[in-house]
């Protein structure tokens, strides 16, 4: 249970990571020709990436010793399902986006089973400690 509950975060934690570095290194010229890129947009842009790397390098911190990491991990679950619910609005309010945006916010909002997970990991670990 524990180790596939490792594993499964450190499959995810490649999403944020390659995100991170693809917004960092190719701006937001990556979706929009570049002469439509202000600079104040390529500005906001890299350093929301560097949010997204920091997700990565964040879950990869607590994999070692997930069960010692309820409140760290359940504070990451929240703001991506936060984030996902961000997404759902833009959903309904302005229209689909991408694919693998969509996807994305399944996985978003699908993030509390990962808390969940996490309390098992955590609570079969406290009774073999006991």
């Amino acid at each position: 249970m524990r180790r596939g509950l490792q594993i499964v975060l450190i499959i995810l934690s490649l999403i944020p990571l390659y995100f991170g570095l693809s917004c960092i290194f190719n701006g937001a010229a990556q979706h929009i020709p570049s002469e439509h890129v202000s600079a104040a947009l390529d500005n906001q842009y890299r350093y929301l990436g560097a949010y997204y790397l920091s997700l990565a390098l964040l879950i990869w911190w607590i994999v070692p010793n997930v069960e010692k990491h309820s409140t760290p991990l359940r504070l990451l679950v929240l703001a991506i399902f936060i984030g996902g619910l961000a997404r759902l609005y833009s959903h309904v309010t302005v229209g689909p986006g991408l694919p693998q945006q969509f996807s994305g916010m399944i996985l978003e909002l699908g993030s509390p089973i990962l808390a969940l997970w996490q309390a098992r990991v955590a609570k079969v670990a406290q009774t073999h400690n006991t």
